[in-house]
């Protein structure tokens, strides 16, 4: 024996911290001089022979029970290729030794990780198919810095720790490993001794790139992402040459697992193929300009609708594999429909078998637990001030966008990271080195994060659901902003809903929730969202909150989203919005797409959302200067005692504008005078009370004819039919 016994233990125990130095082939020197020592750890062998490229077969000798064998070759010039030869339950099987290949990760790889500015690291880190010495098989790594050992197991090895124990390299913390035989739709995980003695979950891969179909969803599977042959090169191109602040952006917010379902199969979700076809079809017809998933990440509680994130670099097996949802992206591309991806940088779920205390140590959260747990959701945040973590999270962002095409994110809970202090009381938390509540770190992370994108990405977009006053969230980092391309305009959202639910006789006591956020609409650059948190725990759906009879809630609801499409901000609607859902959101159950056949107030609702994008896409004054307060004027705010509001949205071309007229009440308003800029002919673009939008179809016959009367302090004026709780949108001819 060429190994002393502790040695030999401490391999066989786990607690051997360089099993490479131990494992394989080695040079050693022996009785009779030089020599090759080959040693292998086989579990469950009862036998093993060494089976050398160019000589006779070896028998190795047992130098433990657990399966530790060894045996001395001549000595050679260069390490001799060999494989095992294993018996087994009396069956005879040849194997490549794991511990004969060398490292695949490079010094420049190594300096990169360890630097924490790896913008590829998924690349290095986690599972990938390689060819080494002529050889097919996986390489593993993953970062666990304070492990005492760390092992890949799956299906391959009897998920037994014992049998490929991996490579550490101290200056970075990363544990490696070739395995010869594997290939893509191997399952595994990382089995990883701590520091202590107590025990850890088997570990998912971070960098997992797919993961199991079956429940529960926790182990990762080895998959390859380069032979998609992807047909979206126009769009891309044309992507990179437009600027989203001044194009139109109408986005349908999809939860995918209950937009529809195939009630004949079970209730069975949609697959990828299916989804894409589907949803290219209307959204298309829709006229909406992108999709936003809400997270498509691998989650294996389905009830958290994808915000408690396992998978960083994995789409969700639920509906399908990684080449699928490629193929998912592509079709939408072709069919001329974006694809946002909400992505979760603010929280990370407890499940053992996760990122928590993944090597032994609170290595992605923070240690203490005043900064460590989120208070309301019993979820953990990272520790953005580590640059592995940072790192990590940074890859994952321009993963989605470089790997699948992605054409934004949105980052969910921007708020809960940027302060110290969320949600939290007194004593609850730690300051900052300058005794304040910023999060630094998440502030220097969210800088990072949008400049590297930006830079990388032309065209993307990049939005912050942040729902505090915190300044320049969609500014440039060089002014000091936070780097956004946009901002959730959560005031707005929460203001207009407060005064739509209003009885309309109450609305003109409320008339500045109508009206206040245009102090502050150029602030940053605002998406007005009515998203899947309004119709969510317990608040009922849109409809639902709409005061009044069924007719009432209904023009309401239309009003509501003529007001939004004509008010300055990008524009998103989560699904079920455009049909007037009844029941409130949940994730179990499909959409109630029958109810498009229950009278003539779903389908007309459906019609003018599909006529507001049409129209909203088709005016460049509707999109063309959302970020720049001379595309909108108010010709009347101040009618509160009527709950009418007027104003006008201008293109960048000179004399290009429509006009805008709200009546928030149930009751017409005849003879109506509205100041405008020009004479001429006002053609009606957009009567939210049209019959075939289930309105009364009051209104003004198409169109209205200038007057010469100064009104308003604009020159001319018409003289207007205002339906009850409608918006009429106006252009001169």
């Amino acid at each position: 024996m060429t190994l002393d016994a502790d040695a030999v233990r401490a391999v066989v125990e786990g607690t051997h911290g360089d099993p490479f130095a131990v494992l394989g082939p080695h040079r050693v020197q022996t009785p009779d001089g030089a020599a090759v020592a080959v040693r292998a750890i086989v579990p469950g062998a009862a036998a093993v022979r060494v089976l050398p490229a160019d000589a006779p077969p070896t028998p190795m000798e047992r130098l433990h029970p657990a399966g530790f064998f060894e045996t001395v070759l001549p000595d050679r010039h260069a390490l001799v290729a060999y494989r095992l030869e294993v018996t087994r339950d009396g069956h005879i099987t040849e194997i490549e030794d794991p511990y004969r290949f060398p490292s695949l990760l490079s010094d420049f790889d190594r300096h990169l990780l360890a630097e924490g500015t790896h913008y590829r690291a998924h690349e290095k880190l986690g599972a990938h198919p390689a060819v080494l010495d002529g050889v097919r098989g996986v390489a593993f790594a993953v970062w666990a810095p304070s492990a005492r050992r760390v092992s890949v197991v799956g299906d391959f090895n009897d998920w037994d720790g014992r049998s490929h124990p991996m490579r550490l390299h101290p200056a970075n913390g990363i544990w490696e490993i070739f395995v010869p035989g594997l290939a893509e739709g191997d399952r595994y995980k990382f089995e990883i001794r701590g520091p202590s003695v107590q025990p850890l979950a088997l570990k998912s891969d971070p960098y997992a790139l797919a993961f199991e179909a079956e429940t529960p969803r926790t182990a990762s599977v080895v998959a390859g992402l380069d032979d998609f042959q992807w047909g979206d090169g126009a769009w891309l191109a044309a992507r990179t040459r437009r600027h989203p602040l001044h194009e139109p952006l109408s986005i349908y917010e999809v939860h995918l697992g209950s937009w529809r379902r195939v009630p004949e199969e079970g209730d069975r979700f949609l697959d990828y193929r299916e989804l894409a076809d589907q949803l290219a079809d209307y959204v298309g017809e829709m006229g909406f300009t992108h999709v936003e998933l809400l997270p498509v990440m691998e989650h294996p509680f389905y009830g958290s609708w994808g915000y408690q994130t396992i998978g960083y670099f994995a789409p969700s097996r639920r509906y399908g594999g990684p080449r699928e949802f490629m193929a998912f992206v592509d079709h939408l591309h072709r069919r001329g429909v974006g694809v946002i991806l909400d992505w979760v940088p603010a929280h990370f779920p407890r499940d053992p078998h996760g990122l928590v205390y993944f090597d032994g140590t609170h290595l992605y959260e923070h240690a203490d637990p005043r900064q460590r747990e989120h208070p309301d959701w019993g979820t953990l945040i990272f520790n953005y001030g580590r640059k592995e973590v940072a790192n990590f999270l940074l890859d994952s962002a321009l993963f989605w966008l470089d790997r699948y095409h992605a054409d934004g994110i949105r980052v969910d809970a921007v708020a809960s990271a940027l302060y110290l202090d969320y949600s939290r009381k007194p004593g609850e938390w730690v300051p900052n080195q300058f005794g304040g509540r910023e999060n630094l770190g998440a502030v220097a992370f969210f800088r990072r994060m949008n400049e590297v994108v930006h830079a990388a990405h032309p065209g993307v977009i990049v939005a912050a659901e942040e729902s505090t006053s915190w300044p320049m969230v969609s500014r440039p980092t060089y002014l000091g902003g936070l780097g956004f391309g946009f901002k959730w305009n959560m005031g707005w959202m929460h203001d207009v809903l407060d005064y739509m639910s209003l009885d309309p006789v109450h609305r003109k006591y409320h008339h500045d929730q109508l009206t206040f956020g245009l102090l502050y609409a150029w602030t940053e650059n605002f998406v007005l969202p009515l998203s899947h948190d309004e119709v969510v725990h317990g608040k009922g759906s849109l409809l639902h909150r709409m005061p009044g009879d069924d007719w009432q809630q209904f023009a309401n609801l239309r009003a509501l989203y003529a007001y939004m499409w004509t008010h300055p901000g990008k524009k998103l609607l989560f699904m079920g919005g455009e049909i007037g859902q009844r029941r409130e959101w949940h994730h179990d159950r499909s959409l109630d797409w029958h109810l498009l056949g229950e009278g003539p107030y779903h389908r007309g609702l459906q019609r003018l959302v599909r006529d507001l994008n049409r129209l909203y896409r088709r005016e460049r004054a509707l999109y063309e200067r959302d970020a720049d307060p001379a595309g909108f004027a108010w010709i009347d705010c101040a009618d509160w005692q009527q709950s009418v509001v007027s104003f006008v949205r201008r293109a960048r071309a000179a004399g290009d504008f429509v006009l805008v007229v709200c009546n928030f009440t149930p009751v017409p308003r005849h003879a109506y005078r509205v100041g405008v800029p020009r004479p001429g002919y006002y053609r009606e673009l957009i009567n939210s009370d049209a019959g075939e939008y289930g309105g009364s179809n009051l209104g003004n016959a198409g169109g209205a004819w200038a007057e010469p009367t100064s009104w308003q302090g604009q020159p001319h004026s018409l003289t207007l039919t205002l339906p009850p709780l409608a918006v009429l949108v106006l252009k001169p001819s």
